[in-house]
């Protein structure tokens, strides 16, 4: 029986990316909550904070198209945001309208992160994690992670995707 093979420190941190502190605008969307009262919001900004990033930009928007437009194409258009975390408004109903402002936007859709985030969530809420329509756009140049807005979906997506991945995504975007 034959060794896998040891990965080296440097093609770790080819595969994920290395210490750079990546520079986050978090866009919470929601009709029932407020920025004061804004829990997945919050979270999103603690743990990308407790990740060693920064958080330049946060805002709390209705669920609109044009809300979500107006609040990231400035975002988008500077150097001050290099990645956006948006949290609600991916799910099935007619008012989860994130996803769609973002396909306005245009730009591409990178299918990897929605379809293994469902994959992570399944293990955690069962076939309901179906409906979810977490996304990755490349916006401007830059990633644009659409979560759903729930306390867990937001830990999930951010602990075990984002900020793993992120360094990585942004150098290849840069490229």
């Amino acid at each position: 029986m034959t060794e896998a093979p040891q990965e080296s420190p440097g093609a770790r941190r080819h595969h994920l990316g290395g210490s750079r502190v990546l520079k986050f605008g978090v866009l919470s969307v929601s009709d029932t909550h407020t920025e004061e009262d804004d829990p997945s919001g919050h979270l999103a900004r603690k743990l990308l904070r407790d990740g060693g990033h920064e958080v330049r930009e946060y805002k709390l928007v209705a669920n609109s198209v044009a809300d979500v437009r107006e609040h990231l194409e400035p975002w988008l258009s500077g150097a001050h945001v290099e990645v956006v975390v948006t949290v609600g408004g991916t799910g099935a109903s007619s008012r989860d309208l994130t996803v769609n402002a973002l396909e306005a936007m245009g730009g591409r859709k990178l299918e990897g992160f929605g379809e293994i985030y469902r994959s992570l969530s399944f293990a955690e809420v069962g076939p309901l994690a179906m409906i979810s329509r977490a996304s990755l756009f490349v916006l401007s140049g830059k990633p644009v992670f659409a979560l759903p807005g729930s306390e867990r979906a937001v830990r999930t997506a951010i602990e075990k995707l984002i900020l793993p991945a992120s360094i990585h995504l942004v150098e290849e975007l840069e490229r």
